[in-house]
């Protein structure tokens, strides 16, 4: 007997290359499709004006149209999904819900329970693997327990690849199924959801799928000097594709593939980002726990520093250190940060302010267009020492140096910091150590047009070299 099953997507807005819809409508007769605007979500949010779902309500439409297309279209609600789901799936009369894991202790807890809701009314829930290549338990070390070291999970991973992980999902032979959504709606607008888009058109952000494919097109022109360019905040080197692949726009085997097969130095440097990014979901599978605690438990005992001026200096891209700042603002103002500026700043705030990397973590949490728990948390931790493969933490990164280095004209710095604008490149990485007559003549009073350092890097090193000493003294040696 054929079956109707319901698809619900999530973090997987695509109608191609798509786990669930293709398993669903090789099962199903007809097959309804739902994305729900789960207010288990929505509520947390700390703004109104939140990019992310400006975001997520373009990408929802354009799949909406794409589905309508071969003859179906989105259910769209707007609810607690642990209560819409189980209803519609009763509603419509489906045998089954499809749809694609997700790794988050939130995400797992909410299918666990939708799950046994539709189990007590006769149906099932049928998850697939889509946005990873390997998930979970699938590469581990020879003794059958998870990498901690990237490295060698990486080399793992490679070895294990084969055509048949990079093969898409077909969904476009079997659209036939597709059903169109009975009560004949459409996609409720931002202001019907209680949300404005922000400034998301301001950005240069395309959204939906053609956004992905348009930024991945543009990539694929640059692909072969991703490996020299990518570290340089100011230059066009990396992809920018990183809120796609979080909410699914992009296929991850299509760019796996794409890397996989091109070669050269570049393409083999972001597939490494890529698996970083699996190193990171498997990391969270396995050790749900580093959501609120160090991957390495010792870390715990850590004793932080609890200053709110500090914090709040960096929050707003006042520390005084031109680089750390640029980085907080163009967050502030865009939901963006280039991954190197990422480590700088969380190097920035656990090590020279002395704040506990959670604080931070949050903070990105709040404001990041690409926010994704597993990679945020994992880049924190590394960054602050305390997690799996990190940053040693008797290795500290200078903002100054990082600044003369991965920033060494100052564009980056003068597009954020336009107090700084005129101060020649020579200076513009440690403008208080200019004299004050050259200050007055740059029209930048450090102090005054521009904040002076709230703290100093070398004193705070020896803080922090005391700090990680007093919880790790067997490994302290001579550092």
């Amino acid at each position: 007997m054929e079956q109707t099953a319901l698809v619900w997507f999530r973090r997987d807005l695509r109608h191609f290359d798509h786990a669930a819809l293709s398993q669903a409508l090789q099962a199903g007769a007809r097959v309804f499709c739902v994305f729900v605007f789960d207010r288990d979500i929505l509520d947390a949010l700390p703004s109104r004006a939140d990019r992310r779902v400006g975001f997520i309500h373009a990408a929802v439409g354009e799949l909406d149209a794409a589905l309508r297309a071969f003859g179906g279209g989105l259910i769209v609600r707007h609810g607690r999904a642990v209560e819409v789901v189980p209803a519609l799936a009763a509603a419509l009369g489906v045998d089954a819900v499809y749809v694609n894991r997700d790794y988050e202790p939130t995400a797992i807890a909410r299918d666990a329970a939708v799950g046994e809701a539709l189990a007590s009314a006769g149906r099932a829930l049928h998850a697939f693997k889509d946005q990873v290549i390997f998930e979970r338990d699938e590469i581990l070390t020879k003794s059958g327990t998870p990498y901690s070291v990237f490295t060698p999970y990486r080399r793992a991973w490679q070895a294990a690849l084969t055509p048949a992980h990079l093969q898409s999902f077909d969904v476009a032979s079997l659209a036939q199924h597709l059903a169109p959504p009975p009560d004949g709606q459409g996609v409720p607008t931002l202001a019907e959801l209680g949300f404005s888009a922000g400034n998301l058109s301001a950005l240069s952000l395309p959204t939906g799928m053609s956004g992905g494919e348009q930024l991945f097109a543009d990539f694929r022109d640059r692909i072969d000097r991703y490996h020299e360019q990518r570290d340089f905040p100011a230059s066009k080197g990396v992809s920018y594709l990183s809120a796609h692949l979080r909410f699914g726009t992009v296929s991850i085997r299509q760019l796996a593939s794409y890397a996989h097969f091109h070669g050269g130095r570049g393409a083999e440097t972001w597939l490494s980002e890529l698996i970083w990014r699996e190193f990171y979901q498997m990391v969270l599978w396995h050790r749900p726990e580093v959501v609120e605690h160090c991957f390495r438990p010792e870390y715990d005992a850590l004793v932080w520093d609890d200053w709110p001026a500090g914090f709040a200096a960096w929050c707003e891209g006042r520390t005084g250190y031109p680089l750390v700042d640029a980085a907080m603002r163009q967050l502030a103002q865009t939901g963006y940060m280039h991954n190197r500026l990422r480590m700088i700043a969380a190097s920035f705030l656990t090590k020279d302010l002395g704040i506990d990397w959670r604080a931070g973590e949050r903070h990105f949490a709040a404001h990041l267009n690409d926010y994704d728990l597993a990679a945020n948390n994992g880049g924190w931790q590394w960054a602050a020492s305390t997690g799996c493969d990190a940053q040693p933490w008797f290795r500290i990164f200078n903002p100054v140096t990082q600044s003369q280095r991965f920033d060494p004209s100052g564009r980056f710095i003068r597009r954020y910091v336009p107090e700084l604008a005129a101060v020649p490149e020579r200076s513009i990485h440690a403008p208080w150590m200019l004299a004050p007559v050259d200050q007055q003549a740059l029209g930048v009073r450090i102090g005054q047009d521009y904040p002076a350092p709230i703290v100093d890097h070398a004193e705070a090193r020896k803080r922090t070299l005391a700090r990680f000493r007093a919880v790790a003294p067997a490994s302290a040696g001579t550092r």
